[in-house]
C-alpha cells in the first residue's frame, strides 16, 4: 500500500493536474468511481495505473471485478494518499493514470457523421465537459475541440464528462477553418448557435434539422466573432420565453443537438 504522500510516485500522479505535464508525458488524471468505472468498461487498454482506497474497493465491487476482467492491477493507497493525488477534495476512493488518446479530425469526417459538435474557444472546462456528455446523450457521432478550447484533458472536464469522453471520438487543436473544409467533404451542414440567430422552432419547421448537421459553439462570454459566424450555413438561436437574462452555453449546446437528433430520429 502507498502510504507516503510526499513519494515521487504520488507526486507525479498529482503533477497531471497540470497542463505542462499532461502534454509532457501524454497521460491524464481520472478521478472518481463512475469515471474510472467507463474507462476500465469501454477503454481498459488506455489506463496505466489506478488507485483505490482499499474502503473503495470493497464498496465498489463491481469496479473490482471489472478491473480484474480487463487485466488492470489496482494499488491500494491512503486516503491521505488518494487526496494529494487527486485534484478534487474528495475524490471517492480512486484515482486512475491514463494515455491520452485523440482522434484525428481527418478519421471523424471520413466516416460521414450525421451530428458533430464544435467548439471554438470555449474556456470554461464544465462547459466542455458537460456538452461532451450532452453530445454523447443525445448520440452525437463526435466532438471537435479547437485549439482555442479549454484542454479535452483538463482534470475538470474529465471530471464533469461523467466517463463520456470514454465514448465517443474527440478531435483536439484544430483550427476552425480546416474543420469547415471537413465538415463540407463530409457533406454537412454548419450551423452556428449564436443569440443573433434565426429562431430554433422556425428551423426546425423548415426541416432543416433533419439534415447531417455540424453544430458550431463559441465562446461563453463573447460568443462567435463575426468572422467565425461567417463560416456557417446559418447562425440559430435558441428562444427564450422567459426572463432570464442568457442561457448558460451548455444548456444551450444540448437544446440544439437534441433537438438535432430528434428530428434526425423522427
Amino acid at each position: 500500500m502507498l502510504e507516503n504522500p510526499r513519494s515521487p510516485r504520488v507526486r507525479a500522479v498529482a503533477k497531471l493536474a497540470k497542463k505542462a505535464a499532461r502534454a509532457g508525458s501524454g497521460l491524464f488524471l481520472l478521478e472518481g468511481p463512475q469515471s474510472v468505472a467507463e474507462a476500465l468498461t469501454f477503454r481498459p487498454q488506455l489506463v496505466v495505473e489506478l488507485y483505490a482506497t482499499p474502503t473503495a474497493l470493497e464498496r465498489y465491487t463491481d469496479i473490482a471485478q471489472t478491473a480484474v476482467d480487463a487485466g488492470v492491477d489496482v494499488e491500494f493507497v491512503t486516503e491521505h494518499v488518494l487526496e494529494t493525488m487527486a485534484d478534487t477534495v474528495t475524490p471517492q476512493g480512486f484515482v486512475a493514470v491514463c494515455h491520452q488518446f485523440p482522434t484525428s479530425v481527418k478519421d471523424i469526417f471520413f466516416a460521414k457523421p450525421r451530428l458533430v459538435a464544435i467548439l471554438e474557444e470555449v474556456r470554461d472546462p464544465g462547459n466542455v465537459g458537460t456538452i461532451i456528455r450532452a453530445a454523447d446523450a443525445a448520440g452525437a457521432d463526435a466532438v471537435v475541440l479547437t485549439g482555442r478550447t479549454v484542454d479535452l484533458y483538463n482534470p475538470k472536464v474529465v471530471r464533469s464528462s461523467t466517463g463520456s469522453i470514454f465514448h465517443l471520438p474527440i478531435a483536439v487543436g484544430v483550427e476552425l477553418d480546416d474543420v469547415r473544409v471537413r465538415v463540407r467533404e463530409a457533406g454537412m451542414q454548419l450551423l452556428a448557435a449564436d443569440i443573433k440567430g434565426d429562431d430554433l422552432l422556425t428551423v426546425r419547421a423548415e426541416g432543416m434539422l433533419v439534415e447531417p448537421t455540424a453544430w458550431l459553439f463559441g465562446n461563453e462570454a463573447r460568443g462567435l466573432p463575426d468572422e467565425k459566424l461567417a463560416l456557417a450555413d446559418r447562425a440559430i438561436a435558441v428562444p427564450i420565453y422567459g426572463h432570464a437574462e442568457s442561457m448558460n452555453l451548455a444548456t444551450a449546446a444540448s437544446v440544439c443537438l437534441y433537438e438535432s437528433a430528434f428530428a434526425q430520429r423522427s
